[in-house]
């Protein structure tokens, strides 16, 4: 699968799950529920142990059933690391120019982080294939990304953190092109507790997206 072909699934999916967790195994379950609630874009975050390994296991089960991507990426070492573990897009909650550099040369699809103006335009320019509104929420939520489009329509944006099954459609209205999700989604209590109920808010979010679209 080609950039162009990455930033399409991500943008039909509409909701990109960030998967953090304490431990490799607990992040495997994490993904396997998701999946099979019919999401299939993945965000594994470089804060779970062993991640380039559990994303060289994940695009290998998976395959084209679900593309696998990194989270808090920091640094264009990390982004190497991620990308030949089989890593199709890096997420960043950042703005690292290298970073981008390094993505684009490798063809790999790049989201750095930004929230100002200055930053969503620069990280663009700088060559972004997407802007990730981190923290979104913190920021005044949807009506914040809704400003942020009224002059740079043109910047493809996925809004994270604070993003809730029930502010997912705003968001969507406001022009995402897909929400970023953490914890409302990807909930280690709720996997202890009821596995199924993960895979049951991922169709959920699914809906929603797709509706208020």
């Amino acid at each position: 699968m080609n950039k162009t072909e990455t930033i399409a699934r991500i943008r039909k999916t509409g909701v990109l799950p960030v998967v953090r967790a304490a431990s490799a195994v607990d992040a495997a379950l994490l993904i396997e529920r998701l999946v099979a609630g019919g999401i299939d874009v993945i965000e594994i975050t470089m804060t779970v142990p062993e991640a380039a390994e559990l994303i060289a296991e994940s695009a290998k089960k998976y395959g084209s059933n679900a593309v696998i991507g990194a989270g808090t990426v920091l640094d264009a070492e990390s982004a190497e690391r991620c990308i030949d573990a089989g890593a199709r897009f890096i997420v960043s909650p950042a703005l690292d120019l290298k970073t981008i550099e390094f993505c684009n040369a490798k063809g790999v699809a790049v989201m750095p982080g930004a929230l100002t103006p200055t930053e969503v335009v620069t990280a663009w320019n700088a060559g972004a294939d997407i802007v990730k509104v981190f923290p979104a929420g913190a920021m005044g939520g949807a009506a914040y990304l809704r400003s942020l489009k009224v002059p740079l329509p043109h910047i493809k944006l996925i809004p994270t953190g604070g993003v809730t099954l029930e502010t997912a459609a705003d968001f969507i209205r406001a022009g995402a092109e897909a929400v970023g999700v953490g914890a409302d989604l990807v909930s280690m209590d709720a996997l202890r507790t009821d596995p199924n109920s993960i895979t049951e808010t991922a169709r959920k979010y699914l809906k929603t997206v797709a509706e208020a679209r």
